[in-house]
């Protein structure tokens, strides 16, 4: 049996959008910086500043809030974490040491996690003033 492609299309947007917008908003706002800051006294930071790594989860914000409140926050954790691995690995792939597995890792986990929490309290949001 034949699916039709705008359904498969209307199935997976969910899971594609926030995939997709998070591997863009890595590239716009994390993707061209790859200079280490070294200060004064000898100390490294960087590559990333604090207000590039706001930048890009205010950017992320309206795609996982679009579809959270469409009833699929799984769709939104998922992709969103999806698009940013998958950025990181990319970024990070050239590094010789191998130890970008382990920042790749924790990019997977921390979007997990903090994903998860903002769907949860979107859902916890809508419902209470629904109720109000």
């Amino acid at each position: 049996m034949r699916q039709d492609p705008r359904r498969l299309l209307l199935r997976t947007l969910p899971l594609l959008a926030p995939a997709v917008v998070a591997s863009l908003a890595w590239a716009a706002w994390l993707g061209w910086d790859q200079q280490r800051d070294v200060a004064p006294d000898g100390t490294v930071s960087g590559p990333y500043e604090s207000w590039q790594v706001i930048g890009l989860v205010l950017t992320l914000l309206p795609p996982v809030y679009w579809a959270t409140v469409r009833h699929h926050p799984v769709s939104a954790v998922l992709g969103t974490s999806a698009g940013l691995t998958a950025a990181a690995c990319y970024d990070w792939s050239d590094d010789s040491s191998g130890l970008f597995v382990i920042g790749v890792g924790l990019v997977l986990a921390g979007s997990l996690a903090a994903t998860a929490a903002v769907c949860g309290i979107i859902g916890f949001t809508r419902r209470a003033t629904a109720t109000a």
